[in-house]
């Protein structure tokens, strides 16, 4: 069978249809897919901010706020030192973006020509030379240890914001914030470094609204259950949940102090919903003589909130929208929580246009950088593409029209295969300091020279990497064989250091194993890492860390440099690295390779659905489309073949029209196996398909994309 459709409840996909509002159609993709737990099918269904996660919930976010206010206060100087790729360079722009509005002192700055990845000791020093007192690290910091004692011996505050894996020994800087720090608490690890840094301009927004900030609060609900009383307590700092308190009671069997409730009230100002029930359920549990100073929310939140209003929390727990998404039965505290988080976030406008913005930067970052496409990756990116097709940030809008992408629907695929490559270009040529400028820049004719000229160092980018192929495939062939086929590496000075990320993807693509590609420039050599089957990179990188002048990245894609100077004996860094990464290849455990020949369905459609309107409501349903979310395929049977005809110069493409009824599709199956190539109009097919939207001399035209298909008759 050319295709694996995967069998499914019909129950399950009724159940989930009616419990999440979705049609069966998406509830049967959802279910085959796997995603079934309500806490992963709402980023799917729902693409509201307030279903971001608190920014607070980020180890180091409130120590990083304050010390950022201060730098306003007391008019310091500010550096954020980005990355140079695209996530590098979207956050740092909204950052410095965010804090030139705020009246901050700023600049940044970026690993400039060949410098390696990371903050750098004469970043530093050149930012003290300048009287500066405060640095932000985006997209990297977390081993930059050396960088950061040196900022510390002069004087100067880090604050780290990154996203990759920290290692062992953690830099000594005022805060670090980074989902993959051991031990977080924050519940999604995979933000980009963007996106991080989209977290703490939310946060810093937060602290320049809200009351609430830096406060802690208690919520309070007192409810019977059977013969006792439960006591709930919740703390909230930041609007991010702190700690939990529920106490079981009986009237007249313990005082108040002998729970554990005074102490975890003290000092906090107590929030509940309707305080006069409140006060008579304490009153039954404790006492006429216990008095408890509560602000009733009930009234508040109603007035914001109307289908709120009049209702007991044990009815609002009937009709929640996010209480719908939990796993087990929401409790009356829980939809008091949400509440109370909803009228605060609403009442303080915590999400708005500046908002949007930085979302729009925070997507690019997070496509660009392979992020999986779940959690709030979702909403970022959904935001984010959604804004870059409606209205789109300056700078950016000036690069979507020369890419030839205005006026057209906008999905994560195109995002990452024509807007993030032209701004990654910037970076891979050693300038990305001109992204940086057009994203940032006001003036629309310098906005357009600049976009003008990242169209030019993205040619070169290409015609660069297409230059380096031909040295690095042919060294990567040569290597598998003495690797044990396990791994491929290419070294050298034909290669430049901007594209060997680019080579290593390209590698791994090809061969279907880990591969590392490295450039040798004055000493150094820097190499890029790629993972393919499962490999952890870690398993490479850390059994060579003392070979490293530093190293970095994520599970799957990773970098480092070392220095490759021969000593006496001709015994250098280099050449240790090479002998290691032989016994290391010699011990990689790949996971089998998929077997190519099955296509993975997601729906079949019958003739009825096989109409663009349908399919494409469906498709746009569950976008955004990338890592851990691959377009959707369709299976449809015994569809007609009304034309048919070959494409390119090889005919080795074939082109069709198919009689779907009452539609006729365009249809196209790229490198086209041989015995496709003798199908004939009136020939019926099953097949197997993508969609999507051609767009010709500003025309939309819907069509498929084959990926597999069988004769299933001849035509007359």
């Amino acid at each position: 069978m050319a295709w694996d459709k995967k069998d499914i409840s019909p129950e399950l996909v009724k159940d989930l249809s009616a419990r999440y509002g979705c049609d069966l159609l998406v509830a049967s993709i959802l279910a085959r897919r796997g995603i079934t737990k309500g806490e992963d099918i709402r980023y799917f269904l729902e693409d509201d901010p307030r279903y971001l996660r608190n920014p607070f919930e980020l180890p180091g976010m409130e120590d990083a706020v304050d010390r950022i206010l201060a730098a306003k206060d007391e008019g310091e100087k500010l550096l954020v030192f980005g990355d140079r790729d695209v996530d590098g360079i979207t956050g740092t722009t909204l950052l410095v973006d965010f804090f030139k509005k705020l009246g901050l002192d700023v600049s940044c700055r970026f690993p400039a020509g060949d410098e390696p990845f990371g903050l750098s000791v004469r970043a530093v020093e050149d930012f003290a030379a300048e009287q500066g007192t405060l640095i932000v690290t985006v997209d990297c910091g977390i081993s930059c240890v050396a960088e950061i004692a040196r900022a510390n011996e002069l004087g100067i505050d880090v604050i780290v914001t990154d996203h990759h894996n920290p290692q062992e020994t953690l830099p000594d800087a005022l805060a670090i914030i980074d989902p993959k720090l051991n031990g977080s608490p924050y519940p999604f690890r995979d933000l980009a470094g963007s996106a991080v840094a989209y977290k703490l301009a939310s946060a810093l927004r937060f602290a320049l609204k809200s009351d609430l900030y830096g406060h802690s609060v208690s919520l309070l609900n007192a409810r019977p259950s059977n013969d006792a009383y439960i006591i709930e307590a919740v703390k909230l700092r930041n609007l991010a949940v702190a700690d939990r308190l529920a106490e079981t009671v009986v009237p007249g069997m313990v005082g108040i102090t002998e729970t554990r409730l005074p102490a975890f009230l003290e000092g906090q100002q107590i929030f509940v919903w309707d305080a006069p029930l409140q006060k008579k359920t304490l009153a039954k549990i404790f006492g006429n003589g216990i008095e408890f100073y509560m602000i009733d929310m009930a009234g508040e939140i109603g007035k914001d909130i109307p289908q709120a209003a009049g209702k007991s929390l044990l009815r609002l727990r009937e009709i929640s929208r996010i209480a719908k998404y939990s796993e087990k039965p929401a409790g009356e505290m829980d939809v008091f929580g949400n509440l109370f988080t909803s009228f605060f976030q609403k009442r303080e406008k915590h999400f708005t246009g500046e908002d949007i913005e930085d979302l729009q930067l925070a997507a690019l970052g997070t496509v660009a950088d392979l992020m999986p496409l779940r959690d709030e990756n979702r909403i970022i990116v959904r935001i984010g593409i959604k804004a870059l097709q409606e209205k789109p940030r300056p700078g950016l809008s000036d690069l979507i029209f020369k890419l030839g992408l205005s006026g057209r629907r906008l999905g994560a695929a195109d995002i990452s295969w024509q807007l993030c490559p032209a701004i990654n270009a910037a970076g891979r040529m050693g300038q990305p300091e001109t992204a940086a400028r057009l994203l940032m820049e006001e003036n629309l004719q310098e906005r357009e020279n600049l976009a003008e000229e990242i169209i030019g160092l993205n040619e070169q980018r290409k015609a660069k990497g297409e230059e380096t192929w031909a040295f690095v495939e042919p060294m990567a062939q040569e290597s598998l064989e003495s690797f044990g086929g396990k791994l491929v590496l290419a070294y050298g000075e034909n290669i430049v250091r901007g594209v060997t990320g680019i080579m290593a993807g390209r590698l791994v693509s090809r061969f279907k194993v880990p591969a590392v590609v490295v450039a040798f420039c004055d000493g150094v050599a820097t190499g890029s890492l790629r993972s393919a089957r499962g490999y952890n990179l870690a398993a490479i990188l850390d059994p060579c860390a003392d070979l490293f002048i530093d190293k970095g990245g994520h599970d799957y894609a990773a970098g480092f440099s070392l220095d490759r100077t021969e000593t006496e004996g001709g015994k250098s860094n280099w050449r240790e690295f090479l002998s290691r990464l032989k016994t290391i290849a010699s011990n990689i455990d790949l996971k089998d390779e998929a077997d190519e020949d099955a296509v993975t369905i997601d729906a079949e459609l019958p003739l009825s659905h096989l109409k663009p309107d349908i399919i494409f409501k469906t498709i746009d349903r569950l976008e955004p489309y990338g890592k851990e979310n691959k377009p959707l395929t369709f299976l449809s049977k015994n569809l007609p073949v009304e034309d048919i005809s070959l494409m390119g110069t090889g005919k080795n493409h074939v082109k069709f029209t198919l009689d779907a009824g009452e539609c006729k599709w365009p249809a196209i199956y790229w490198q086209a196996p041989d015995e496709v190539r003798d199908i004939n109009r009136g020939d019926r097919l099953d097949l197997a398909f993508q969609a999507n939207r051609n767009y010709f001399k500003g025309n939309e035209i819907p069509q498929m994309i084959i990926t597999r298909l069988e004769r299933t008759s001849r035509g007359p």
